[in-house]
């Protein structure tokens, strides 16, 4: 009972802190790039103390496979941070989210369409209700609105994460979640560097912490505590909490920024949400992809 308490507290303050990568990205005054090496750059820092701290197999089987896994994964992830963050900054938080919320249906797209995979009942489900909230939530359909683009580009950071948990779930198996994370976050900062070094100079010091949070706890922590509350319950029942994520995102740009979602937002957002619980994408999490 312990135990299982432990890992339902460790998935719900996961799916927290996930909700609050958005809110970091709206609060850091500085472009997608900065903020994807910033929190890629505090991350693997985590990280690596983390790993030297348990004793984790950071540097254990670099063949040339592995490193070439590591490497295409984390561009994926490259491209999901700085989409992500340019529809934070382009349409809002709640937006970006539930944009980036789709990629269970791209996902069951993906099985298809790269796999050959049958499409099941239940996932042709998942795509109609995840299209008839993504409908709702569109702010308008002239791609002159901001939170139309943002919505776009929202779901170009969903499908850039379907890429890296199908990665993920093809190649990673049999190696450690820590090890994986470390090294595609390096990745990350290493891409990242040429774009961002300049503009460094130019952070205040709070934007330096707000970057400090988000690696180290959105993302080192997050990854850490998602895999821990897979200890004491399934993969299906820890899925299912975080797809909680948007609801935490939407309300705290509420409280912090007064994003007031729209009635419209609000019934797309738990169409979406609901398409995503209910889904088998969503009952089986996306294991060591979860890197949001």
């Amino acid at each position: 009972m312990t135990t299982h308490r432990t890992a339902l507290t460790s998935a719900h303050i996961t799916a927290i802190l996930f909700g609050l990568t958005g809110i970091f990205g709206a609060l850091i005054h500085a472009n997608a790039s900065v903020i994807t090496f910033g929190r890629a750059a505090f991350a693997m820092v985590a990280l690596f103390i983390f790993a030297l701290v348990q004793r984790r197999p950071i540097f254990r089987e670099l063949n040339r496979s592995r490193i070439g896994f590591f490497l295409i994964s984390g561009l994926l992830l490259t491209s999901h941070w700085i989409t992500f963050f340019i529809a934070i900054k382009v349409g809002g938080v709640a937006v970006a989210t539930l944009g980036f919320a789709s990629f269970p249906a791209f996902i069951a797209l993906l099985d298809v369409a790269i796999f050959r995979d049958r499409m099941r009942f239940s996932e042709s489900v998942l795509l109609i209700l995840v299209t008839a909230g993504l409908v709702l939530v569109t702010p308008s359909f002239g791609l002159g609105n901001h939170g139309t683009l943002g919505l776009l580009w929202g779901l170009g950071s969903g499908l850039s994460f379907a890429l890296l948990a199908i990665a993920n779930r093809r190649a990673a198996q049999g190696v450690d979640a820590v090890q994986i994370a470390f090294w595609q976050n390096t990745t990350v900062a290493v891409v990242m560097i040429p774009f961002s070094a300049f503009s460094l100079v130019e952070l205040a010091a709070v934007d330096w912490l707000n970057l400090a949070l988000l690696g180290i706890f959105c993302t080192g922590l997050s990854q850490y505590l998602f895999v821990k509350s897979l200890e004491g319950m399934n993969a299906r029942s820890a899925g299912m909490i975080i797809s909680l994520e948007p609801i935490y995102a939407i309300a705290c740009a509420w409280w912090l920024f007064n994003e007031a979602p729209s009635y419209r937002m609000l019934a797309g957002a738990s169409i979406i949400v609901l398409a995503i619980v209910f889904s088998p994408q969503g009952h089986s999490g996306p294991g060591k992809a979860v890197a949001e």
